[in-house]
């Protein structure tokens, strides 16, 4: 069946799937404590240091491993049995989050315990990806996708303040129980709620020499290399042009960076939810586009209110374009190396959203914070135009008249 000719899925048949809500709730409860682990992790740095370059670094250190992790390990998201490997992501959280909590350990090895067991997040993450095909095919695997970008939203908007409470009540050591707590409950969820699927993949050789072939494969393939700069241009961006929101509007900047938060969810649902699956791939170039679109009214240096209304466009357009590449992109990839596909992709969106906060942070400093996002603005609009052939669908081709006899 074409896109043209698939029917749209719905939320409801997404949530219909019993291993979907598994899935789900386990994302939920990740995406919660991880919230809620970094906050602590600053916190409990900045007590021991007060530093906080230190503190901040804590904070951010999460996200760096995604790039060596998805360079040397994502060929185990398809040669480990899925629902094994998942459980124990959740295991590897618990034992991290005890022994920053309790172990008592000096700053320097908190940061490089962060740091290794960091290494296989990318991995756990793309396990979980690439399940969603096989358990919800068509076009229920793009909203279900969707489903699981609105949450990561939600807890970015919902997760700092209630990560914030609990540190306030309990301490950065009991704040990590807590996230140990969650971990060992999606672990529960995992086991009881999914079944034990084989491995996608035996793999040859070592993990990372087996991960580094077949990035280099992924990588060769013209169309799943531009499906995959598709997936981390525009959007990287985009993020750096959100980082640049705190110098630019100081401690108002958690207004907008909510309000960004909520564009991403709003471009998910109204795309995922109203857009058929034809529509919503032909709509990824615009919406990409869109997404620089409003970026360059930070020329005019807004207000509070104005910098929001343009983070909830720009996001909504970043949000609602990547909903367009995710059926095609799965069609694209070998079915034995779709975990490491997924994790490819994963990873390199975010060591491209750091790199662009870099560059923008560059640009900034060169001329002024709402110079460096319109210019991230031009910029977006300027590779999502670049990237077209990948951005927009194939044409359909139709089949020949038969000549008259």
């Amino acid at each position: 069946m074409t896109p043209t000719q698939e029917r749209g899925a719905t939320y409801a048949q997404v949530f219909a799937s019993r291993e979907f809500r598994v899935l789900f709730g386990s994302f939920a409860l990740l995406v919660s404590g991880d919230q809620v682990k970094m906050l602590a992790l600053s916190a409990l740095v900045y007590a021991r240091t007060g530093s906080p370059g230190l503190s901040a670094a804590a904070y951010m250190l999460g996200f760096l491993p995604y790039i060596a992790g998805g360079t040397f390990l994502l060929s185990l998201a398809d040669r480990v049995r899925p629902r094994a490997l998942m459980i124990t992501g959740e295991l590897v959280r618990v034992a991290t989050c005890l022994l920053l909590a309790f172990a008592g350990l000096p700053v320097w090895a908190m940061l490089v315990l962060v740091l290794a067991t960091g290494l296989f997040s990318p991995v756990f993450g793309a396990t979980r990806s690439a399940l969603l095909p096989g358990l919800l095919p068509g076009d229920a695997f793009v909203l279900a996708r969707s489903v699981l970008s609105m949450t990561a939203a939600g807890s970015q908007i919902g997760g700092l303040a209630v990560g914030g409470g609990i540190l306030a009540v309990t301490g950065p050591a009991g704040a990590l129980a807590v996230t140990a707590a969650l971990s060992t409950v999606a672990a529960l969820v995992l086991r009881a709620g999914l079944p034990d699927l084989p491995a996608r993949g035996a793999g040859e050789g070592g993990a990372v020499r087996e991960t580094l072939r077949v990035n280099r494969a992924l990588l060769r393939d013209g169309k799943v290399r531009g499906l995959l700069l598709a997936q981390w241009l525009p959007v990287s961006f985009v993020t750096g042009a959100e980082a640049m929101l705190v110098p630019y509007l100081g401690g108002t900047a958690g207004v907008a960076l909510a309000a960004a938060s909520l564009g991403m969810a709003i471009g998910n649902l109204v795309v995922g939810r109203f857009a058929p699956p034809a529509v919503r791939e032909r709509l990824a170039l615009p919406l990409a586009v869109l997404a620089g679109v409003p970026l360059l009214g930070f020329a005019l240096r807004p207000g509070l209110v104005g910098a929001a209304l343009i983070a909830v466009l720009a996001m909504m357009g970043s949000g609602g374009y990547q909903l367009g590449l995710q059926r095609r992109f799965v069609a694209a990839v070998p079915e034995q190396v779709r975990g490491q596909a997924f994790g490819l992709a994963s990873a390199g969106m975010m060591t491209g959203q750091a790199a662009g906060a870099a560059l923008v942070g560059l640009v900034a400093e060169l001329t002024a914070p709402h110079s460096a996002i319109a210019v991230t603005g031009a910029v977006t609009i300027a590779c999502s135009l670049a990237l077209h052939r990948s951005l927009r669908p194939e044409p359909l081709h139709r089949s020949p008249r038969p000549e008259p006899s």
